[in-house]
């Protein structure tokens, strides 16, 4: 059985005079064990026994911490697979069996990430914390029918933090789970989702419908269920307490870029997500109480695949135990955590998220926030947050830092005037990165697309006035824009926006062409080199600085490989600080097929032909004065 590692977690306690310790305690299940798929069957079981607190511990939160890295032995699989995180047994080899959904993974095009890579995704599963108790059995279920030669490193901890619960979980039962048919007449989604009752416990007080829903497969003309946005209801007694898109933008996803089509919206789900379960509160009356689900229409005369992949779980619960009571759940900025890189390194406009967990509704709040070693600042916010409900706040001001890493702090204090709670969920400290340094003035060099329509490129001041804009309507396609900036000492953000959500660069629409957006010193140095293939787009938070002096030790280069799917005729775009000889070298499975030398080179655009080769999947590679800089694979496919 895996051993649970305990942490004691004092957050600055003496220095800040926060006022209760919070003591967590990870649970590890699974430690970077290496999952395949079974391509026989569609899926592959990892089942894991782990301890858990015993019954008297009191638990306040538990966060499921859910890693997918490269394998020490194999490549990182390509496919976005569904994947399931079930707590299968409690209490032993001859315990109770549950297989009840705790959590859903959506996994990655990974074919772009090599040796060292991993990304972390976290949900909060405190809905099941009266059976994460003592030996309970976690099974990882990795579906899919990929060559067993690449796989994932997978790690699943439990961060569990002890404290008065906000409200006493009191019974869990199952409601709907499985894959129900989308548009087949024979078979309609509307007799599978049955109408549901359940009797209401003496001492419940909230009911709570969690439930993960994701569309798959693809039926013509629509795409449904994947790609084709619908709607669904869920009703309480007869009224509908949610009516909900089931559409997810996926071109805002803080894992990019990935290895196929990542950009596509889909169906409440991301490749390279763990889904966040919808959550509904309720409040049953006596007796007998009705959940129900109502799916928009559709019928397919044709249908071939299409589901919906549907778990829920009802939870009664007590009332909540006091009136007044909230918690900060993340500061989203600053923050150096990878899931939040679209908003991070951040100059100014810190933004938290909190939640009401008191039973009187939550009208207003006093946030102190500070970074570490700076002056501390007040807000004072005023809102209606009914109990369970959550916002994010703006924290107006400049995010001091000193170059480097930081650490900024949020407290919580004083809700609706009152006195908190349970305070050990007021504090919370973030790492942060301070914004890069740049000189004062810096060339803005902007390659635009085929679809510039797209774009808008525009450097934001602390008193967010637009210091310099590409405005879309103004661009021209494919189009070097260079433009000197004097920016004097301070702190900016530059935004480069795409409204299509498919980035300077995507693959997949080769009728795009490729754009980029670098930044330069006057001296022609490479000082930042923005991602192409970013999707909805990015932000830079950057400090100039008067006398900034370059690292001149380590030369910056920039390469395009355009289009990465071709008859035969591919374009190396290469952007160098100082002249280097350059070797490309094209390689597929069995070895080298092709080699190029060229001399001082700069920049410039150079042909690769692979025209007279075999349709295949080729890497190519570029080395500068003998160092590996670059390397991609491209697709040689005859039409």
């Amino acid at each position: 059985m895996k051993t649970i590692i305990t942490l004691l977690c004092t957050l600055f306690i003496s220095v800040y005079s926060f006022c209760q310790e919070i003591t967590t305690k990870h649970v590890v299940s699974h430690n970077r064990e290496t999952i395949v798929t079974d391509p026989t069957r569609g899926e592959n079981e990892y089942p894991e026994w782990a301890v858990f607190p015993s019954e008297n511990m009191q638990i306040r939160k538990i966060l499921m911490h859910i890693t997918l890295g490269t394998p020490d032995s194999l490549s990182t699989a390509h496919w976005d697979y569904l994947d399931h995180i079930n707590l299968k047994r409690k209490g032993g080899v001859s315990g109770k069996v549950f297989n009840y959904e705790i959590g859903r993974m959506l996994t990655p095009y990974g074919s772009l990430y090599g040796e060292g890579w991993e990304f972390k995704w976290t949900v909060d599963v405190t809905d099941f914390s009266m059976l994460l108790r003592d030996s309970v059995e976690i099974e990882y279920i990795h579906s899919g029918y990929e060559t067993t030669s690449v796989g994932w490193a997978l790690t699943i901890d439990f961060e569990i933090f002890e404290g008065t619960p906000h409200i006493k979980p009191l019974k869990i039962q199952p409601l709907w789970s499985g894959r129900f048919d989308y548009g087949n007449p024979e078979n309609p989604i509307e007799k599978a989702l049955a109408l549901i009752t359940f009797q209401k416990l003496p001492e419940s007080g909230i009911s709570r419908m969690r439930i993960q829903h994701t569309g798959h497969g693809m039926d013509e003309p629509r795409a449904c269920s994947e790609f084709c946005s619908r709607w669904r209801e869920i009703f309480f007694n007869g009224k509908m307490v949610q009516h909900k898109e089931l559409w997810k933008n996926c071109g805002d996803n803080p894992l990019y870029p990935q290895g196929g089509t990542w950009i596509f919206d889909r169906a409440l789900w991301c490749p390279g997500d763990l889904q966040e379960p919808d959550i509904i509160n309720v409040y049953p009356r006596e007796g007998v109480n009705t959940f129900g689900i109502q799916m928009e229409p559709y019928t397919e005369e044709n249908y071939d695949q299409a589901n919906e992949s549907i778990t829920a779980y009802l939870i009664q619960y007590s009332e909540p135990v006091s009136k007044n009571d909230v918690c900060i759940e993340e500061v989203i900025t600053p923050n150096n955590r990878p899931i939040y890189n679209r908003s991070n390194p951040k100059s100014f406009d810190a933004k938290i998220k909190i939640r009401n967990l008191g039973e009187d509704e939550l009208n207003t709040l006093i946030i102190n926030y500070w970074t570490k070693g700076f002056s501390k600042k007040t807000y004072k916010w005023k809102g209606n947050l009914k109990y369970f409900e959550a916002t994010e706040i703006i924290l107006p001001g400049i995010i001091e830092s000193e170059a480097g890493k930081n650490q900024f702090l949020v407290e919580c204090v004083k809700p609706n005037g009152k006195k908190d709670a349970w305070e050990g969920d007021n504090t919370l400290v973030t790492t942060f990165d301070s914004p890069k340094e740049m000189p004062e003035d810096i060339i803005v060099e902007f390659k635009t697309n085929n679809n510039p329509s797209d774009n808008d490129l525009y450097v934001l001041d602390f008193n967010r006035d637009t210091l310099y804009k590409k405005s879309a309507k103004s661009l021209i396609a494919d189009t070097v824009y260079r433009d000197t900036l004097h920016l004097p000492q301070n702190d900016y953000e530059l935004y480069l926006i795409d409204t299509a959500g498919n980035g300077l660069e995507f693959w997949y629409m080769q009728e795009q062409g490729y754009g980029y957006l670098r930044l330069l010193d006057l001296q022609g140095r490479l000082v930042h080199n923005f991602e192409k293939d970013c999707g909805d787009g990015q932000i830079l938070a950057f400090r100039t600085i008067q006398g900034y002096s370059c690292d001149t030790t380590e030369s910056l280069y920039d390469f395009i490989l355009y289009p990465k799917i071709s008859e035969g005729n591919f374009v190396l775009d290469v952007y160098s600080e100082k002249k280097e000889d350059m070797e490309v070298k094209v390689t597929n499975n069995e070895g080298l097929v092709e080699k190029y030398y060229y001399y001082d080179v700069q920049g410039g655009k150079f042909n690769l032909d692979l025209s007279h080769r075999p349709d295949n999947r080729y890497m190519v590679e570029v080395l500068m004065d003998g160092e590996q800089k670059f390397m991609t694979r491209i697709n040689k496919r005859t039409k």
